[in-house]
């Protein structure tokens, strides 16, 4: 049985870490390559690297700043934030990334997707979904959470494991920084219909929330960033609470 993941998030605006509620009321969390060492040592699986901004400011995703991250870990490395070409993607791998992460990018150009998961391979693609419950319905939102769509989150995630992505990083913005659990009624229905892994995003609190996200949410990784950042639970302590249940960790 394949181990389960645990994942620090790294949201960066202007150089530096943050962390808000339902993607707003964002305030520093600290230096993103301090942290980003301080989580490979503690033995975080995999980080991840959100320039939050880029997109709606329409600039790149900030090149310098993962190189430097890059350079003091030794862990895969997830990075995204205003990528939308296979250019921009090379950019990203050659300054230190094992793989990308897109949302907007893929909404406006689903075949972006396709290109990407030919030219680089899937495992290199994750396709990054925010997403918000409306009634009974799941829909995604684009431009950091700024905006809404129409598109069915279920929908959504089916479509671009058909065209090629490795991975979803599946984001409930009902739950992020609220510390009241991930949406697992959500997360599971999304990974009973894939193929490829999911990993769930929003909502950490405490230490049994990851134990529900891989029981009930049946989540192959978990994402989280304040809890981490504030120090609320270090990444040792975590693991072994949830190899205590016998699910699979890499100690």
């Amino acid at each position: 049985m394949l181990t389960k993941r645990i994942i620090p998030c790294l949201d960066v605006m202007d150089g530096r870490t943050v962390k808000g509620v339902n993607f707003v009321n964002l305030r520093d969390a600290g230096d993103a390559v301090e942290l980003g060492n301080l989580y490979a040592e503690q033995g975080a699986d995999e980080l991840v690297f959100l320039d939050i901004t880029a997109t709606v400011e329409k600039r790149k995703t900030l090149v310098e700043l993962v190189r430097r991250v890059a350079a003091e870990i030794n862990i895969p490395f997830t990075v995204g934030g205003g990528i939308i070409s296979i250019e921009d993607v090379s950019v990203c791998l050659n300054a230190g990334a094992d793989k990308i992460s897109i949302n907007t990018a893929a909404i406006d150009s689903p075949d972006l997707v396709d290109r990407l998961a030919l030219e680089f391979g899937s495992q290199c693609v994750v396709v990054a979904v925010d997403t918000k419950q409306y009634g009974e319905k799941d829909k995604v939102h684009i431009h950091g959470g700024r905006t809404p769509t129409e598109i069915n989150t279920l929908e959504w995630v089916k479509e671009v494991e058909n065209r090629g992505a490795g991975e979803i990083l599946l984001t409930s913005m009902d739950h992020d920084g609220t510390k009241n659990g991930f949406a697992n009624k959500l997360t599971s229905k999304v990974s009973s219909m894939l193929s490829i892994p999911v990993i769930a995003s929003g909502g950490a609190g405490n230490m049994h929330h990851f134990v529900d996200a891989f029981d009930s949410g049946k989540a192959d990784a978990a994402l989280a960033a304040s809890i981490f950042h504030f120090r609320e639970i270090d990444i040792p302590d975590l693991k072994n609470y949830i190899a205590s249940y016998g699910i699979p960790m890499r100690i």
